[in-house]
């Protein structure tokens, strides 16, 4: 999800970042897992779908429906997820509980089967945008975050010709934020440090 999604009025010093509203999903999303480096394929991947698949919609309707759409999709699994058919599909789109757009639902199985046939080598392919080091923005309060940059359209552009798809530029640069490949905490949210100093000994 884009900083940019879902503005508040601007955070005093040492508040979350102005996009987290008060809602208890938003606020355990943000001060547990944006931002925070992550190398296991498997929660790469779901970081991924989720950014794909919010495409549209609102970011809490994507946490909303989270849970859910990991017990249906197979927790995220690369390789479970390679193997679903298209019966399996359909049964997806008739789930009220899930995202029932039958494009992003293809593209994840597609773009599984492609992490699949990576063997291991997707957390390398996408961190390589970044050297492997995450990335400490450290925005002032009142600075307009990017929602893409130079390495999410190569990041995109990449992926595409690899065969992915429902990605571009800016769900690439989402998808950095979420894993934590750029940390885009506002330097006075409480996160920026927290992520920093997780950041400091992190090793891909």
């Amino acid at each position: 999800m884009s900083q940019n999604a879902g503005r508040n009025e601007p955070p005093e010093a040492g508040r979350r970042c102005d996009w987290c509203t008060s809602d208890p999903l938003y606020i355990a999303y943000h001060d547990e897992e944006w931002g925070v480096p992550e190398k296991d394929e498997r929660a790469l991947f779901e970081r991924l779908v989720l950014e794909g698949m919010q495409a549209g919609l609102s970011w809490l309707t994507v946490l909303k429906k989270r849970a859910h759409m990991a017990e249906r999709f197979h927790n995220f699994d690369p390789e479970r997820l390679a193997a679903v058919d298209t019966e399996e599909i359909d049964d997806w789109l008739a789930d009220e509980g899930l995202i029932r757009h039958r494009g992003k639902i293809e593209a994840m199985v597609g773009n599984a089967r492609l992490v699949a046939e990576m063997q291991g080598g997707f957390t390398r392919l996408v961190w390589a945008f970044v050297d492997g080091v995450p990335v400490q923005s450290g925005f002032a309060v009142g600075t307009e975050v990017p929602a893409l940059t130079d390495q999410s359209r190569r990041m995109a552009k990449t992926l595409k010709k690899i065969g992915f798809r429902f990605i571009g530029p800016t769900t690439c640069y989402a998808f950095m934020q979420s894993a934590g490949m750029v940390n885009d905490h506002l330097a006075s949210c409480p996160g920026f440090e927290r992520c920093g100093k997780i950041a400091a000994s992190w090793t891909l």
